[in-house]
Order: structure tokens, then sequence, then C-alpha cells
């Protein structure tokens, strides 16, 4: 930001720690991408292997240019609505079982405020690039 608040690094500290999961999973999967098959297969994803390939891509190159700054409102907005398809298919906590339905009820609800993460990223982004674009 213009006026130095917060200072540029913990800006993108903060961005980072947003992005944390998306590049752990990312890294997680492409080391145990048999893994990454087994989960597209597990939430009924066909082909399996070119979805997993994808979702590995999305993991780590989106956060990359988030904390870089490069297309940082398209690559919040792409990793937002991941996160919300993610969250709708994995976390279905109304049809749980009553003993995983308070676990998968907080993974819900936490992954909804990281797509409003997301979408606060690319606002300001897109707000930042109008106002550079104006000056």
């Amino acid at each position: 930001m213009r006026d130095g608040f917060p200072p540029n690094w913990v800006r993108t500290l903060a961005l980072l720690l947003i992005c944390a999961a998306y590049l752990q999973g990312g890294l997680v999967k492409l080391f145990d991408f048999g893994g990454a098959v087994g989960e597209m297969q597990h939430f009924g994803i066909a082909p399996a292997a070119p979805a997993a390939a994808l979702v590995v891509a999305l993991e780590l190159v989106a956060p990359a240019m988030i904390v870089l700054g490069f297309w940082r409102w398209l690559a919040a907005l792409a990793l937002g609505a991941f996160t919300l398809g993610a969250t709708f298919m994995a976390n279905r906590y109304w049809d749980a079982p009553p003993e995983a339905r308070f676990m998968l009820m907080n993974a819900f609800y936490e992954h909804l405020g990281l797509c409003g993460a997301f979408l606060l990223i690319a606002w300001d982004d897109l707000r930042q690039r109008r106002r550079a674009a104006a000056s």
C-alpha cells in the first residue's frame, strides 16, 4: 500500500499465511500423486489423474501468483472458487453421521472464511490497479 501501512513484509506474510494450506496441499499431492488421484476417485471426480494434476497446479501456482502480485486478483478468485466447490464437496456436515458432524461443520465454515479472504484479496488488488491506472 502506498501509505506504508501495513509494511510490505507484513502484507507478504499475511498473503503467505492465507495461502499456506494450498502450498502444503499442493506439495503433498505432488510428492504423492497416487494419493492425489485416490482423493479424486474418493470424491467421484473423473478422470482422476488429470483432475489431480490440475489441482496440484492450482494449489502451487495460484498462491505464488498471490504472494508475488502477478494477476493477484485472478489467482485469488480461482482459489476462492476452488475452495468453495471443494468445501461443498468434502465438508457436507449436514449429511454426516452425528460423530463426524462437528468437525465437518467447523471445517466447512473455516473454508468459507478462506473464500471471504480471497474475495478481499481480489477486491483490494483490483482497487489498487484502478488507482494506479488513474494516477
